[in-house]
């Protein structure tokens, strides 16, 4: 879409070193109210995924060593993106001028006329360390800290670092970014250059995640110890005395879910606490939405629902999606909320009922099982409906059963469309970087979720996914859709709801790990 009344501008924001809420408001506030996002691989997709569909979303990363997209054409992207009026948040991991070719990206920007911000990010070689226990600077070992890139640059034969001049600096941290590759050799020459062989060292993995890793050791022994422990990109290396730290001041892997990598299939935009739960708790969270949902409004249907005059009339909600677009399409036809005095409310869960609870209305009734199929029971067991209106609220997938069962008491029911779910398509890029990063548990909290990763993937694809994952399911109609599709539920919670789920993978991991069988 494009915006010929305004000027377009560019933001290059920092998202950060990899934990979302490491974030700033300012990013957070431009993303919420952008046109398009060209964003790199490091990017958690916590921030993408919620975003709405009309956002223009570009991936432009790096993957298993191939750039997607050179960086002059990056440099075009924003440009042509831009001058199309659009608001552009560039998201680059850490922050934009740090490592982060951020002042390339702004230059070409100037050359062409483009307004631009620049919005600072949380670099990682503050965060990791932070994360793991290691203080960048110390009043009594540290009083400075040096960020150096270990990766050389593309035009160069070799690393404009001068290792030389570093190795001879005392009293002071040394943190490496981008060195995987070269620590062996930038490791030969702070020795060479008379570096003590023993001054404390870390390598740290994926900082700020719940995988994260962390080893220590001393400069010599540095590329051992790496190659032993298997230390891939992204990483970074601590060098200096604020090393020692690690061991008393360490904190994050004492989380109840530390180290365990969860996917959630549910729609980005209705995960947003679970997604925070799950990483207070220590879990890193892999943000993979196979379905989402969207208004669907029925001028008649609304007009005909102004005409019931009933004395017992009710509305039944079965799913929080249900309560939201209905209460949004009330307000649109209807106006004042308080005109739902007259009606009595069915909820069919605890999630459905705190959904109706955060808008002041409490139900009226609530099975004691949260499904679809109880809630038309146990109306039909406990109430009087022979003379009722029972307007049905619904989406467009499952079945009428309800309607159905509500019927043969004598009720006149109406079905109430409010909203549609469809299944969202997975780029390449979002495959490809789910596989290389597998998770240890996936987590469903629908049938429909169930049947939109089946969409996304073939049968060996989905086999790959779920082979050694903990499958983890919100209830037994969701269990039931989940093995259609030839998939075992090793994990279903007690309740229907949110809480009740990541309750049950506490308890679950606390008795047996919940890693990945290989």
């Amino acid at each position: 879409m494009e915006h010929k009344d305004r000027e377009g501008v560019v933001y290059l924001v920092g998202a950060g070193p990899g934990n979302p809420d490491l974030i700033t408001v300012r990013a957070r506030h431009l993303l919420d109210h952008c046109d398009a996002v060209v964003y790199d691989s490091l990017i958690p997709d916590e921030l993408l995924v919620a975003l709405p569909p009309t956002v223009d979303k570009r991936f432009v990363g790096k993957r298993s060593g191939r750039h997607s997209m050179p960086q002059h054409e990056i440099n075009d992207l924003l440009v042509r993106l831009a001058s199309q009026g659009k608001r552009v948040v560039r998201l680059k991991g850490g922050d934009p001028f740090v490592f982060g070719r951020g002042a390339e990206e702004a230059g070409h920007l100037r050359e062409h006329g483009i307004p631009y911000e620049i919005v600072p990010g949380i670099t990682s070689g503050v965060a990791a360390p932070a994360f793991s226990g290691i203080p960048c600077t110390d009043r009594f070992a540290a009083s400075y800290v040096v960020f150096l890139t270990g990766h050389q640059a593309v035009d160069k034969a070799v690393s404009g670092v001068p290792w030389e001049w570093v190795a001879g600096a005392k009293n002071g941290t040394l943190v490496i970014y981008m060195g995987v590759a070269e620590i062996g050799t930038i490791v030969e020459k702070l020795l060479a250059a008379g570096m003590p062989a023993d001054v404390p060292a870390a390598a740290i993995e994926k900082g700020t995640v719940s995988t994260q890793r962390t080893v220590t050791t001393t400069l010599s022994k540095l590329p051992d110890k790496i190659a032993e422990v298997a230390i891939q990109p992204p990483a970074i290396f601590v060098i200096g005395e604020v090393v020692e730290h690690h061991e008393t001041l360490r904190w994050f892997q004492d989380k109840a879910l530390f180290g365990v990598r969860i996917m959630v299939t549910r729609p980005g935009d209705q995960s947003l606490t679970l997604y925070r739960n799950l990483r207070e708790l220590g879990a890193e969270v892999l943000a993979y939405p196979t379905i989402a949902t969207a208004e669907d409004f029925r001028a008649d249907d609304w007009d005909a629902l102004r005409r019931i005059t009933v004395d017992e009339r009710w509305v039944v909600f079965t799913s929080e999606n249900g309560v939201r677009y209905f209460l949004k399409q009330w307000h649109a036809t209807i106006g004042d909320i308080r005109d739902l005095k007259d009606w009595r409310i069915a909820a069919v869960g605890d999630g459905t009922a705190r959904a109706l609870n955060a808008a002041h209305l409490n139900p009226d009734f609530v099975p004691a099982e949260g499904s679809t199929a109880a809630l038309a029971r146990q109306m039909v067991e406990n109430l009087q409906l022979d003379k009722a209106t029972v307007v049905r609220v619904r989406g467009n997938l499952g079945g009428d059963h309800v309607e159905r069962t509500l019927k043969k008491t004598g009720a006149t029911v109406i079905p109430l469309p409010v909203y549609r779910t469809f299944t969202v398509r997975w780029s390449a890029a979002a495959k490809e970087k789910l596989f290389a990063n597998l998770p240890d548990v996936i987590v469903f909290t629908s049938g429909a979720a169930a049947d939109g990763l089946a969409d996304n993937l073939d049968q060996g694809e989905l086999e790959e996914l779920v082979t050694g994952a903990v499958v983890a399911s919100i209830g037994t109609s969701t269990s039931n859709v989940i093995r259609t599709h030839g998939i075992s539920v090793d994990l279903e919670s007690k309740e229907h709801t949110m809480a009740s789920i990541v309750n049950e993978l506490v308890g679950c991991h606390r008795t047996r790990p919940l890693k990945r069988k290989e």
